[in-house]
């Protein structure tokens, strides 16, 4: 795996990485904030064609905007991210689709759960991702656009917009090609 903006702090072990994400990092293109960050953390794999990308996340948020979860990527302008975003003291499960601008949809846990298991899948030209707390009921968060025939990047992210940065462990990262 390469790293995009690699954290100082971070380290792996056998099915499990962490990382302390960095403060005043993150992913955004100009909506509603008018500006533009590409300066979060990215532990990513190269992937050609359809595929599903799954994880475990749990992490320590404490500051407003931070974030974790998994990132497909192409370049700067065209990306998604999605996880666990911690806004107004309350995790949400949260999505950004980015084509030249970013758009935001979130799903608010007031339970603040411990950990979240992530699923995207990319098929054709589209992404799904689903969610659960369990790692057995599946709940659809969003499905959207994405160009295809391009090969990614896929992989971990993480960022710390406002605060002094948090620690993250990623577990059970799985990533499986699809026909």
């Amino acid at each position: 795996m390469i790293w995009y903006n690699k954290p100082a702090i971070w380290s792996e072990d056998r099915d499990q990485v962490y990382l302390r994400a960095e403060s005043d990092t993150d992913f955004w293109r100009t909506t509603h904030y008018g500006f533009i960050r590409d300066n979060g953390h990215v532990y990513y794999r190269e992937q050609a064609g359809d595929f599903v990308a799954s994880v475990k996340i749990t992490g320590q948020y404490k500051n407003q905007y931070d974030q974790a979860g998994l990132m497909i990527r192409i370049d700067e302008r065209n990306w998604i991210k999605t996880g666990i975003e911690y806004v107004d003291e309350q995790q949400h499960v949260s999505a950004v689709v980015t084509r030249e601008f970013s758009d935001w949809s979130v799903c608010p846990q007031s339970h603040n759960p411990t950990s979240v298991y992530l699923k995207l899948i990319r098929q054709g030209d589209s992404v799904r991702i689903d969610y659960s707390f369990d790692d057995f009921t599946y709940q659809l968060l969003r499905m959207a656009y994405f160009p295809p025939e391009v090969t990614v990047q896929i992989g971990l992210m993480a960022a710390a917009p406002d605060g002094d940065g948090f620690d993250v462990t990623f577990e059970q990262f799985s990533l499986l090609a699809i026909s």
